[in-house]
């Protein structure tokens, strides 16, 4: 009995299994690339919410956090189900409904020692499984891409606007340079104030420079950053560089030429007000430049490191493992039913209608 029950277990679990469908998984695997700060910052400030999901570490969400977030947002698992119409696949009525099925489907999970994002796809077809897999990866790195060069470009319009009213301060600085030097035919400084004042003015230019670069960076990390840190200290020394040298006259004063006439005196503070805006243009163009290219060049947010490849064989359902489970399951509870009812049977009358006394319900 126990035998014949057993196999016929094995035989109806045999039969089940061969109308499962096979179902093919294909795997891919990426690494974050952990270097562009700027750019991670970026993505954080466009995603949002989103980056608040990401992690739960004391630093903040890294960018391995920030990438498993937006495999798993809409904005990657809408264009998977346009392209590869998983509505009709999943044969679902509502976008709601293939999102949850999707979850199902496609499990994203990141190693917390080598950081290693992992996509794995479960499909009927092993060639759709491996397609939606490179899918996550590609409709990613667009993701990725488009938050970080927006990032940038908002960088690089702030840059741009400092440089045009930088080179509209040079205009009326030259002008007016140019107004007091037709006004003044002849005005004798000495070299030494000149030297001066040119030094002072590129000082000043690099003051003004730094404090752009400490504004675009406030604009992506916070004020406990230690970019921020940096860039406001380095802002800070310049200050008292400028000042030592300027000594107790203030942004006024003109160091080292106590014995320049009132008219030589004029003639620099228009030099030196020149000369600033003039190296302040010069710093601010290399400086856009450098935005300009951080937002045009090809950005690598990430490296594949194992591209999906169609599955030769089916990773479920394990239809031996099911029918062996099934047989030895069988087996125990039909052994352990045999043993119950060859107990009661040889249990003396006495003890039989006492148990049967305990489980009928009392009046």
């Amino acid at each position: 009995m126990i035998l014949l029950t057993s196999l016929g277990a094995a035989l109806l679990t045999a039969l089940i299994t061969l109308f499962m469908p096979n179902i093919y998984t294909a795997t891919t695997l990426i690494l974050a690339s952990e270097d562009d700060k700027a750019g991670m910052s970026a993505m954080m400030a466009q995603l949002g919410g989103l980056a608040g999901l990401a992690g739960g570490s004391l630093g903040g969400p890294t960018k391995t956090d920030l990438y498993v977030s937006m495999l798993r947002s809409e904005a990657v698992k809408d264009p998977i189900i346009d392209r590869y119409k998983l509505l009709d696949v999943y044969k679902a009525k509502f976008r709601v409904d293939a999102y949850k099925t999707l979850d199902t489907k496609a499990m994203i999970s990141a190693g917390k020692k080598d950081g290693i994002i992992t996509i794995a796809v479960n499909d009927k077809d092993p060639k759709r499984a491996a397609d939606m897999a490179n899918g996550y990866v590609e409709e990613l790195g667009k993701l990725a891409v488009r938050l970080s060069m927006s990032g940038a470009g908002k960088n690089r319009l702030f840059l741009e606007e400092r440089l045009t009213t930088a080179k509209a301060d040079l205009t009326r600085a030259e002008d007016e340079l140019k107004a007091f030097q037709s006004r003044n035919k002849m005005v004798n400084v000495t070299e030494q104030a000149k030297a001066s004042i040119e030094g002072v003015a590129q000082l000043r230019a690099q003051l003004a420079v730094q404090e752009v670069q400490l504004a675009a960076l406030q604009r992506q990390f916070t004020d406990s950053s230690q970019e921020v840190k940096r860039a406001r200290t380095s802002v800070e020394n310049m200050k008292r560089q400028i000042a030592r040298l300027e000594g107790s006259g203030g942004n006024s004063s003109i160091p080292s030429v106590g014995s320049v006439p009132q008219l030589g005196q004029d003639y620099l503070r228009l030099m030196r007000e020149f000369k600033i805006q003039e190296t302040m243009v010069e710093l601010l163009t290399k400086q856009y430049e450098m935005a300009r290219l951080s937002e045009s060049k090809d950005l690598s947010p990430f490296q594949v490191l194992q591209k999906a490849k169609v599955p030769e064989k089916k990773s479920k359902p394990a239809r031996s493992k099911l029918v062996i489970v099934a047989t030895f399951v069988t087996f125990f509870f039909s052994v352990l039913f045999a043993f119950a009812r060859e107990g009661f049977a040889r249990m003396p009358e006495k003890e039989l209608e006492r148990w049967k006394s305990l489980r009928s319900p009392r009046r």
